[in-house]
């Protein structure tokens, strides 16, 4: 009984010792821990920073593409004919597979 004696007596009591369990529960074993959701979540929140960046470079080449048609009326036309496979009247399209 001497060991008892020195345990400290907020160690002993039984709101602090049901708090503590429940608290390492959330912690670490529950289905919404905090330490396994944070890192999936930086994870995800990793994923979705490099899909953006890799949009927003799209979306500036993509303008620059515009503007490069806008003002070229040559480009424009090359444009129309590799990307939408379009021919003058008088022309026949032979497409070749790569």
């Amino acid at each position: 009984m001497k060991v008892l004696k020195n345990i400290p007596p907020w160690l002993k009591n039984k709101y602090f010792l049901t708090l503590l369990v429940f608290s390492v529960w959330l912690l670490f074993f529950d289905d919404r821990d905090i330490i396994t959701t944070h890192f999936k979540y930086r994870n995800e929140l990793r994923q979705l920073e490099q899909t953006r960046d890799y949009y927003l470079q799209q979306i500036d080449t993509t303008q620059k593409e515009l503007e490069g048609l806008k003002q070229n009326p040559e480009m424009l036309e090359k444009y129309a004919r590799e990307k939408y496979l379009m021919k003058k009247d008088n022309e026949d399209l032979f497409i070749t597979p790569e």
